[in-house]
């Protein structure tokens, strides 16, 4: 698959009109733009505009263009909004919150929200509202709540039936009491005493004027991010980041959505999280170009599987896990993918032999795409350009237009940039690059070196300029001086007859400083002989890479929301337990 994208550039803003499969670009290399001093990398896609404007009305711009048709289902329930009333409806709430909640311009919106289809909503109309939105991980407990409204300041909670009391519990260890909006999920549902009932907030019209003064380096976003180290932190995303980051996935040499069409309307479930930036974004993306989402609160296989059969998507927005789930499930039919035209995957990297086998379950033609980001950078910062998918399989792709990186040896004062197949962290420049942390003046200092984004992210980029993650640098072992990226051996694990998943840590060793150690989730009904296995990785890694820290079978590995692996979780449990 390939793209022709005609743009309409009036007042300063910026339209994707149409794209089309078919045409491949005819160059399939990129070529180099290196800096004369210091030496840095360029991205070589054309430079994209961003409209001075903000994130909602950026958005919504062309909503009217297909108003009728459906934006946002859930796809447990069936509810559903179309593009008109998602326009509607977020302008609505823009006035109740000023109105109605007296919230006042710069005040924080916290969503505590799994994927359903209000979320934009509410971050369309807060943002409408001038007003800056957190996010919340359904999965927080009481505690974790208290700590982000306290950290992030937070003036109104909007949550559903079941989560609210985890978010009643933690509200009441607030100094000063604040409003909880719920959001039904169902109409015959009650709500809990002295809360304030969304759909009022959203269909109540109000003579207000609207905010004409809102501006592009407002922030708009706050989602909460560990960084390359510490406690989580309010990463500010401006309007300018967030806007900036979506015409950069839709340059030419990256988009693959298509605009309705007759009957056609792309259609993808949403089952990466939305209070996760990358889930958010792409879907953003995806609902300009008037594509239907499909919401999913939860993952389970049943549910996923049945999501697809029924909407038959188009586009894919996947993490690593649930690549490796399509892949290996007896229940997923290849027949399933009969639609599908583009896998966009990201989170976590995603490696060559795990991408050959969804192509295999595929069974067909179909465009898969990797693309490296950080919360820091709205996320984005390289993307497989749609030409060359396929071509250098485990890649996740080249700096997004308008951006510039560097690939530095952390042990190198002077920061130069190394040539291609070296490794080293991967420092990124770009108008998608975050304001700094909310709060955390100190933490802001350390991320930058010289107005470089530090990622903590090892990578190496070959001729071609295509980019491959290592690791995490806080999560490289160090095996006598050698650095041991985990994700390689991970990689090789999963590749051994009868495993589902795998994870790899550093443990304590006497001699070696440490040593590789694997946690392995059999397939089901299988049994793994862990002395073959062992003996599969020694053959294929070098002497210091092989798992002399042992092998443990168990039953998951623990991952966050966007499909990381937790490798720290793994690491306290063999401090703790010595397992």
């Amino acid at each position: 698959m390939s793209i022709v994208c005609r743009v309409l550039v009036n007042n300063a803003k910026c339209r994707t009109i149409a794209t089309f499969p078919g045409r491949r670009s005819q160059s399939t290399k990129l070529k180099p733009q290196l800096a004369t001093t210091n030496g840095f990398l360029k991205s070589s896609f054309l430079d994209v505009p961003i409209p001075e404007t903000n994130l909602a009305e950026y958005a919504m711009e062309f909503y009217g263009d297909y108003a009728d048709r459906i934006a946002l289902e859930c796809g447990i329930t069936g509810r559903n909004y179309t593009f008109d009333e998602v326009r509607v409806k977020s302008r609505n709430l823009n006035k109740t919150l000023r109105k109605k909640l007296k919230l006042q311009r710069g005040d924080v919106v916290a969503l505590f929200l799994p994927n359903i289809p209000e979320f934009p909503i509410c971050v369309f109309g807060s943002i409408l509202a001038g007003l800056k939105v957190t996010t919340l991980n359904p999965a927080y407990t009481p505690d974790e709540i208290h700590r982000q409204l306290v950290d992030s300041g937070a003036k109104i909670i909007i949550t559903i039936n079941p989560l609210y009391q985890n978010c009643n519990k933690a509200i009441d260890k607030l100094d000063k009491k604040i409003p909880i909006s719920i959001i039904k999920e169902k109409q015959d549902e009650l709500l809990p005493q002295g809360t304030i009932n969304f759909k009022e907030l959203i269909d109540e019209k109000l003579d207000l004027p609207d905010i004409t003064n809102l501006s592009p380096d407002d922030t708009a976003f706050l989602p909460y991010s560990s960084g390359t180290t510490g406690l989580p932190k309010g990463v500010m995303l401006s309007n300018r980041n967030l806007v900036g980051n979506i015409q950069q996935i839709g340059s030419d040499e990256t988009k693959f959505a298509k605009l309705p069409d007759g009957s056609h309307q792309d259609c993808y479930p949403s089952i990466l999280p939305l209070f996760h930036i990358y889930g958010f974004t792409s879907s953003v993306s995806l609902l300009r170009t008037g594509c239907k989402t499909v919401t999913l609160s939860k993952f389970t296989p049943e549910l996923y599987i049945q999501t697809i059969i029924k909407h038959k998507p188009n586009i894919l927005m996947l993490v690593p896990p649930i690549v490796l789930f399509l892949s290996a499930h007896p229940a997923v039919k290849t027949e399933y993918f009969a639609n599908l035209e583009t896998t966009m995957c990201g989170a976590a990297p995603l490696g060559p032999l795990d991408e050959q086998k969804f192509r295999e379950k595929v069974a067909k033609p179909c465009t898969i795409l990797q693309g490296y980001g950080l919360t820091e950078a709205s996320p984005v910062v390289t993307q497989m350009p749609t030409a060359l998918q396929g071509k250098y399989v485990g890649s996740m792709g080249h700096p997004v237009s308008l951006t510039e990186v560097k690939v530095v040896d952390i042990n190198d004062p002077e920061l130069k940039h190394l040539g291609p197949n070296q490794t080293g962290e991967l420092l990124v420049k770009g108008p998608q690059v975050m304001q700094g942390y909310h709060n955390k003046p100190k933490e802001t200092e350390e991320t930058f070196i010289d107005g470089w984004l530090r990622t903590g992210d090892m990578v190496y980029y070959n001729e071609d300029l295509l980019f491959f993650i290592a690791d995490r640098i806080k999560e490289l072992i160090k095996v006598k001086g050698f650095q041991v990226p985990p994700a390689e051996l991970e990689q090789l694990i999963r590749d051994f007859p009868g495993i589902q998943d795998a994870a790899v840590i550093g443990v304590p060793h006497p001699i070696n400083g440490e040593a590789p150690r694997a946690y392995i989730v059999p397939k089901q009904g299988q049994k793994v002989d862990v002395n073959k296995l062992k003996e599969f990785v020694e053959s294929k890694v070098a002497k210091h890479k092989k798992l002399s820290g042992g092998i443990s079978i168990v039953d998951s590995i623990p991952k966050n929301a966007s499909g990381k692996t937790l490798r720290k979780e793994l690491k306290n449990k063999f401090e703790k337990e010595g397992i």
